[in-house]
């Protein structure tokens, strides 16, 4: 399961799903809660303990644009919040979600059913470890990720075990980057996110396998560093690393974010690939 350790930021309504059945008909497990994103548009189904996505996963699905027909992959969907944001946003493309968690993975099968998404994604369990060739899938347009944000246990006060897959990179980031690498076609993108201290890492790991990198800062204030990025790279790319302006989340003023970022997790715009450095 993918980690971004952010609590769900498009305030649209959380409520506890304690009994009773979903819209699908199925059963709905005890002590989850249920999650609107994208305006309302998108119901999510997550876990009430432990791991919750949050914006890292809005703003992964908001920086994937594809073309209608195309096809996307992403390693580490957890509950589908990244695979069915992005679904929303290309809604004439398919998408398949890999999870090693069973728990993860049954619900994100279930969010897929409630969204009523079932005839162009599909969620089916499958690790890092394995390696993308151990799926029998054809190379996809586009891999994304939000990869686990620590290889190393030592280097982070224990999470609880409920949220440990999410925190911890058993693999190590290199082998999410060659599994993405693996992925896409020739000419195909690659996205993820992560913690802005990790860049180094990620621009040496694609450096074999892939070029035309952009990044995109993502800073908490417009004073203050960033916290995160969002990588954008291409399998057999050639142009050179493009380092975009930032994203700020929030500034000064009272409101929960700025109108930039509030656009982009309400769905009414895309992460910009385009601005020049």
């Amino acid at each position: 399961m993918a980690h971004n350790g952010d609590p769900a930021p498009q305030g649209q309504g959380n409520r506890a799903v304690n009994e009773g059945m979903d819209e699908t008909g199925a059963e709905i497990e005890p002590h989850t809660r249920e999650s609107l994103l994208l305006g309302g548009r998108l119901r999510l189904v997550q876990p009430g303990r432990g791991y919750r996505a949050g914006m890292d996963a809005a703003l992964l699905a908001a920086a994937l644009r594809l073309k209608p027909g195309q096809r996307a992959l992403e390693i580490g969907c957890g509950v589908g919040a990244a695979l069915l944001q992005a679904a929303a946003r290309n809604p004439e493309a398919a998408f398949w979600g890999v999870e090693r968690d069973a728990e993860a993975l049954a619900l994100a099968q279930r969010n897929i059913a409630l969204n009523a998404l079932q005839d162009r994604v599909v969620a089916v369990p499958g690790q890092v470890a394995q390696g993308f060739r151990a799926l029998g899938l054809r190379r996809a347009d586009a891999a994304i990720a939000n990869p686990p944000f620590f290889d190393d246990p030592g280097a982070l006060r224990g999470p609880t075990p409920e949220k440990a897959g999410a925190w911890l990179a058993d693999d190590g980031l290199d082998a999410w980057l060659g599994f993405l690498a693996d992925a896409v076609k020739d000419g195909g993108q690659m996205l993820l996110i992560h913690r802005a201290d990790r860049l180094g890492d990620i621009l040496a790991g694609f450096a074999p396998r892939a070029g035309s990198i952009r990044v995109r800062p993502i800073q908490p204030y417009a004073d203050q560093p960033a916290k995160r990025v969002v990588v954008k790279a291409v399998r057999g790319g050639r142009a050179p690393l493009v380092l975009l302006p930032p994203l700020v989340l929030h500034d000064r003023s009272g409101a929960k974010h700025t109108a930039e970022a509030e656009a982009i997790l309400r769905g009414e715009t895309a992460l910009d690939w385009d601005q020049s450095a």
